[in-house]
């Protein structure tokens, strides 16, 4: 792999040329394309103009641009490290996005990518009639605190307690919650699950937890690998920290308050566990069984 590398620094000059080169030697590693980009040529283009510090959304004016020395050296250097380590785009280039909201990550984090931004884009419309209503929010496995920052601009009036079980993530989190100047409204607490949450009630509860089950785990592509194994497994069925939640939110709601929780492709298992549950399932960009809803009084 590396004799692909060697000449490059001498014959490539302009960012067109690296691009092909990039898009080149993603395909033929055939990488695994799961955070962020969707394909070689995405990712490509992404790390170059981000190790260019230019606009990541503005690649065509620059195509013809050549690079310095130390410009060709540095994006050898990240499309090197991409294909030999496997290493996911976003902790190369330690920022990773949630639409037009983007967060600090490096390898204490999963890479932020959840179906529940983009309900709280809309303010979990049209399940939350009252938003200004919402006045305390939980999010449970908190990792980077993206959704924990979400939630905060979903509903201006709320309080949000952030949770995470790994000191490492909250450390991730109190960076970006510091980036968004949200330490008065973002609680970090670390606690496994609702363990030490005593008897603090929300109106919302928010949770992107672990629920990739053990077949799925030992057959990841290797980009994954550099993730915290905390924040994917979940044992058998992927659904070990479901059960606990849905066994305990209830205490944790307020009168009308609502679990919304991710779980992957578990949606035939989970109803299968839990026949008497009346889930709701929102349409998101992947389709309507990645997430569910729950009022409180379907909990009890």
């Amino acid at each position: 792999m590396s004799s692909h590398f060697s000449g490059a620094n001498h014959n490539l000059h302009t960012v067109r040329d690296w691009l092909r080169f990039a898009v080149s030697r993603f395909n033929q590693a055939k990488l695994f394309f799961g955070h962020g980009s969707s394909d070689a040529y995405d990712e490509a283009a992404y790390l170059i103009l981000h190790t260019l510090h230019l606009p990541p959304d503005r690649l065509d004016p620059f195509l013809d641009a050549r690079l310095t020395e130390i410009e060709r050296a540095e994006v050898l250097n990240i499309i090197q490290r991409r294909v030999e380590q496997r290493i996911p785009a976003a902790y190369l280039t330690h920022e990773a996005f949630l639409g037009e909201f983007s967060f600090y990550v490096d390898e204490r984090v999963i890479v932020p990518r959840s179906f529940i931004a983009e309900l709280l884009h809309d303010q979990l419309a049209p399940w939350i009639a009252e938003p200004e209503k919402i006045t305390s929010v939980l999010d449970l496995c908190t990792g980077s605190g993206c959704l924990a920052i979400l939630a905060a601009h979903a509903f201006p009036y709320a309080s949000v307690d952030a949770v995470d079980l790994s000191a490492a993530a909250l450390s991730v989190a109190e960076r970006n919650v510091a980036d968004y100047n949200l330490q008065d409204r973002i609680h970090l607490i670390e606690s496994d699950l609702l363990a030490k949450l005593g008897g603090e009630q929300y109106d919302l509860i928010i949770c992107n937890p672990p629920y990739v089950d053990a077949a799925s785990v030992a057959a990841l592509p290797q980009e994954y690998l550099h993730e915290p194994k905390l924040a994917l497994g979940s044992g058998h069925d992927g659904l070990d920290a479901t059960h606990i939640i849905l066994k305990h939110a209830a205490q944790h709601l307020t009168e009308n308050g609502m679990l919304v929780m991710e779980i992957g492709h578990n949606r035939e298992i989970l109803e299968a566990a839990y026949p008497n549950l009346p889930f709701t399932w929102p349409e998101v960009s992947a389709g309507d069984e990645f997430v569910f809803m729950l009022h409180r009084n379907d909990l009890l």
